[in-house]
């Protein structure tokens, strides 16, 4: 349902798109006295005040950039994937506990944290708090810190394990050093993003299987009932839902049908 609009004030969707901004980055702003808070019963903002501080979107763009921040579980497969560690989300809590990396806001109760403050955190300091967790296991993973590491599906790691017949330990870990041989292995690299790619697209592909049969059922119903075979019409929001998710659907079987591999 379409948010309300009162003439001379502004709901949270109308004051971002006023400053130029998205939701999130608006409540960031907010949360961190860039913008003000909502003069209007506290949940709208008057005209007046939105025209006066008109130009705080630019300072919020410049504060938190474009990219929306991420939870702990995410945030450490960055990490994981840039630095070569088994990063986990506990590491990321400690370096937010110690200083390292910011707190920037919360979604549902969660934190979250800015993609460039991950990027710009030392390495140093995440290998000192994955070493400290992982003690005399530092330069081993399990096979699912080496998926993490190699953003790979487990199964993939684990048959390529296979196929290179990579040692393990008495635990059943694999050395460090190994699985970052795979990631520099270029070729290898290649394949299995290919590998991702024909997999992602299989799985669009069911999925539009799955919306052509909502609108090819609808219509048998439809049918039905203009031969008066059916009692009641089908149900229009049902068709509705489905070609707007047939339309989706088939926008990312374009997208990644043309993604490079």
């Amino acid at each position: 349902m379409p948010a309300q609009i009162v003439r001379g004030q502004f709901g949270a969707h109308q004051f971002a798109r006023r400053l130029g901004l998205a939701r999130w980055q608006m409540r960031v702003g907010v949360e961190h006295g860039i913008l003000p808070e909502p003069d209007l019963d506290g949940e709208r903002w008057s005209a007046d005040l939105a025209e006066e501080c008109r130009a705080r979107g630019d300072q919020v763009i410049a504060r938190f950039g474009d990219d929306p921040p991420i939870g702990s579980a995410r945030a450490a497969a960055r990490l994981a994937s840039r630095l070569g560690l088994d990063v986990e989300r506990r590491d990321i809590e400690v370096l937010a506990a110690q200083g390292d990396l910011t707190v920037i806001s919360t979604f549902r109760g969660h934190p979250v944290y800015l993609l460039r403050d991950l990027d710009r955190l030392n390495p140093d300091a995440v290998r000192s708090v994955v070493s400290a967790r992982k003690g005399p296991l530092t330069d081993t993973v399990d096979a699912g810190g080496a998926a993490t590491i190699l953003t790979w599906p487990r199964k993939t790691f684990e048959r390529i394990a296979a196929e290179r017949d990579l040692a393990t330990d008495r635990l059943g870990r694999y050395s460090l050093a190994d699985v970052r041989a795979l990631a520099a292995d270029e070729i290898l690299v290649r394949r299995v993003a290919e590998e991702k790619r024909e997999a992602a697209l299989k799985r669009t592909r069911r999925s539009e299987t799955r919306m052509e049969d909502v609108v090819r059922g609808w219509m048998l119903r439809c049918t039905a009932y203009l031969d008066r075979d059916a009692d009641q019409p089908p149900d229009i929001a049902s068709l509705s839902r489905a070609i707007r998710g047939l339309t989706s659907v088939r926008a990312e079987i374009t997208r990644q049908a043309r993604t490079p591999s």
